[in-house]
C-alpha cells in the first residue's frame, strides 16, 4: 500500500437569471482508499438541467461504487432520463473519475471537455481510447498515479466563459490549462483550486454567466497527520496518559485551551509564553509552548474554525479571512484544511467552572457539539477522523 491519498474540491456557479445550477458533482467512497466521482452536465440550464444532471452523476456513481459494468450505467442512463420535447433528446453529458486504491485513476469522459491532468506543472497528455457504447461515442483512458497530479475536470461552461467580451472564442481549454499550471505548483487544496477557476469564469462572464459553470479538482497527495488536543481529561489523574497518547503520535500537534496547555507546559517541562498581540478583535491571542506547533484558546477560537468549516465547504467566501491571518482560528484552519489528511483529536471531558458562568453561552455541551460538528465538517473535507474522549 502506498501512502498517497486523494483531495477532492469542486464549485459550481449558475447561469444567469436561474435558482438552480444545471450541473451536478457526486462523489461515493468505496472504502478508505477508492471512490467514483462524476461531474454530469444537464441539457440546457434550469430546473430540467438540474434535474438531468443529478440523476446521471446519482445513477453513475452509485452503479460503478457497487461493481457495474460502465455499458450497464450508460444502458441505464439512456432508459431513465426524459425526452426533452423541444430537442428531442434526453441525455446529461457526464466525465467519472474513478480512484483506484489510491494508485489508478480511470477516466470516462462523454461529451464534456476534455479532463486536464497536471503533472510536476506542466500539461501531461495521457493516452484515450475510443468506445461505443450505446450509440455514445465514450473515451477511456486508465492512468497510474503520481504525488501532486491534479486531475481538473469542467463542465462546458468553463471553455464558454468569455465569448464574445474577453475572447472571441471563449476560454479555450489550452487557456484554461495554462492558466492552471503554475496554480497547480502552489500548494492549494483542491477545493481552492477549484474556487480560484470558477471565480476566474465568473470575471470573464462579468459575474452574468451565460452558462452553468463547475470545475471539480482531484489532487494526488502524500498523508499528513495531525493532532488536536482539546480541552483537560475528567479525571486529573489521566493527565499524564493523555499527554503521553497525544505527543507519542506523529505530526504537527495543536492545543486549544488555556487550562489544556497548561497541563501540557508541566508534562513538557516547558513554559508558556503568552502574548498580547490580538492578530483579530474577535479571537483570543495564541501562545507558544516549546515542542508544540500551535497553543491557542478553547472555545471561542473552535468556534470560529467551525464557522470558517461550514463556509469552507459552501461558498468558500471567508477564504481570504483564514487563509492569510495569523490569529489562532487562522492558523489551525491552515492546517487542518489545506495540510492535514488524517486527523487525531484528543478532547477531554472535564467541565471548566468558568464556563458554568449563566451569563456566558458557553457550557460542557456546547463543547462537545462543537467537536462533533467540526468532525463531521473534516470529513466532508475527505479527512479521516479519529476522536478519542478522556
Amino acid at each position: 500500500m502506498n501512502n498517497l491519498c486523494v483531495d477532492i474540491g469542486y464549485k459550481s456557479i449558475n447561469h444567469y437569471g436561474e435558482q438552480l445550477c444545471g450541473d451536478h458533482v457526486d462523489v461515493v467512497e468505496q472504502g478508505e482508499d477508492s471512490a467514483v466521482i462524476v461531474l454530469a452536465d444537464g441539457l440546457g440550464s434550469g430546473v430540467k438541467a438540474s434535474i438531468l444532471s443529478t440523476l446521471t452523476s446519482k445513477i453513475i456513481s452509485t452503479m460503478m461504487a457497487e461493481g457495474l459494468s460502465l455499458e450497464d450505467c450508460v444502458e441505464t442512463i439512456a432508459a431513465t432520463l426524459p425526452i426533452d420535447s423541444q430537442r428531442g433528446v434526453a441525455y446529461s453529458t457526464f466525465t467519472i473519475i474513478h480512484l483506484i486504491n489510491n494508485e489508478t485513476a480511470e477516466l470516462i469522459q462523454y461529451d464534456n471537455p476534455r479532463v486536464i491532468l497536471i503533472r510536476d506543472g506542466e500539461s501531461y497528455d495521457y493516452p484515450r481510447t475510443e468506445m461505443h457504447i450505446g450509440g455514445k461515442k465514450i473515451f477511456r483512458s486508465t492512468i497510474k498515479l503520481r504525488e501532486n497530479d491534479h486531475f481538473i475536470a469542467v463542465s462546458d461552461g468553463c471553455p464558454h466563459a468569455g465569448i464574445g467580451t474577453g475572447y472571441n472564442l471563449g476560454w479555450e481549454m489550452k487557456d484554461i490549462t495554462a492558466f492552471m499550471e503554475p496554480i497547480s505548483l502552489a500548494g492549494y487544496t483542491a477545493k481552492t483550486i477549484s474556487t480560484i477557476l470558477v471565480d476566474e469564469c465568473a470575471r470573464l462572464y462579468g459575474n452574468k454567466p451565460g452558462d452553468d459553470a463547475t470545475a471539480c479538482v482531484v489532487k494526488i497527495r502524500r498523508r499528513e497527520p495531525m493532532n488536536i488536543l482539546f480541552g483537560p481529561p475528567s479525571n486529573r489523574d489521566d493527565c499524564d496518559r493523555m499527554m503521553s497518547l497525544f505527543f507519542s503520535k506523529e505530526g504537527k500537534h495543536i492545543i486549544c485551551g488555556g487550562t489544556t496547555s497548561t497541563i501540557a507546559s508541566k508534562y513538557l517541562n516547558k513554559p508558556i509564553k503568552a502574548s498580547l498581540n490580538f492578530e483579530s478583535s474577535d479571537v483570543p491571542p495564541i501562545a507558544e509552548i516549546e515542542g508544540v506547533d500551535l497553543v491557542t484558546e478553547g472555545v471561542i477560537t473552535v468556534n470560529k474554525v467551525l464557522t470558517y468549516a461550514k463556509d469552507y465547504l459552501a461558498e468558500n467566501k471567508l477564504y481570504d479571512k483564514w487563509s492569510t491571518k495569523r490569529d489562532g482560528a487562522a492558523l489551525i484552519c491552515q492546517l487542518l484544511f489545506e495540510e492535514a489528511t488524517d486527523i487525531n483529536f484528543y478532547v477531554g471531558r472535564a467541565v471548566n467552572p468558568a464556563h458554568q458562568n449563566p451569563d456566558l453561552p458557553i457550557n460542557f455541551n456546547i463543547k462537545m457539539n462543537l467537536v462533533e460538528e467540526l468532525s463531521k465538517c473534516l470529513k466532508l473535507m475527505g479527512k479521516r477522523i479519529k476522536v478519542s474522549y478522556f
